[in-house]
């Protein structure tokens, strides 16, 4: 089973996304089960939990694990091919994302849309390189900082820019015949503050908050 794997195929997104599912695909990511194990859990009938499982079969989210004779049936133990699942922007080709329309360093949504792309680009590597069995080259840095104030962040992104350019100029080598391009993507963006898992029926009070976010955060006079 892989840790996480993307669905670029439309059809293959919309079966993910049906409520029931996506139920049956947490399921089978914890192991393998059969229709009817799965049918106690969710609350189903057999017959229609194995029309979902044969859907999600078809589309390569789930694969036969094994079989088991129980009595005079045989059952089929499934699985899910991956603990979790990302839908690539290439299941919606015709409005996906393009960071290229517009750019905006200081803007959320041109943020999202490089993630969007990322997200696509590397998907479709993880794709070919599985297909051609190679090993894929690729690196990420992930960490959290916490800036005493806006000013204190403005330098902060003033000096990651200098210093990755300056990487950039060091190693850039676009006259190299046997070289390969490499994207490069930085972000920064606030951290996420913990909220309450979602309740079947929230009531008022349970519901989490939303306050707006500007697309920029004002800098504060130094």
């Amino acid at each position: 089973m892989l840790d996480v794997t993307v669905i670029e195929d439309p059809e293959a997104a919309a079966a993910s996304l049906d409520p029931i599912r996506a139920r049956l695909l947490a399921e089978l990511a914890a192991g393998p089960a059969s229709a009817a194990m799965l049918a106690g859990n969710v609350g189903l009938p057999r017959q229609k939990v194995n029309y979902h499982l044969k859907t999600l079969e078809r589309h390569g989210l789930v694969e036969l694990a094994g079989e088991r004779r129980k009595g005079n049936v045989t059952e089929r133990l499934m699985r899910a091919t991956a603990a979790s699942y990302v839908i690539s922007p290439l299941a919606l080709a015709a409005v996906q994302p393009d960071p290229d329309r517009f750019r905006d360093q200081l803007s959320a949504r041109w943020l999202l849309a490089l993630g969007a792309r990322l997200v696509r680009d590397v998907g479709s590597l993880i794709t070919g390189a599985t297909k051609a069995r190679k090993r894929l080259a690729t690196y990420a840095l992930d960490g959290e900082v916490r800036f005493a104030s806006a000013a204190d962040r403005a330098a902060f992104i003033q000096e990651l820019t200098a210093g990755i350019t300056a990487l950039i100029r060091k190693y850039d080598a676009p006259d190299t015949e046997d070289g390969r391009d490499h994207r490069i993507v930085v972000a920064v963006h606030p951290t996420l503050k913990p909220t309450l898992k979602p309740t079947l029926n929230p009531t008022v009070e349970d519901r989490p908050v939303q306050e707006p976010v500007p697309d920029t955060v004002p800098e504060l006079d130094s």
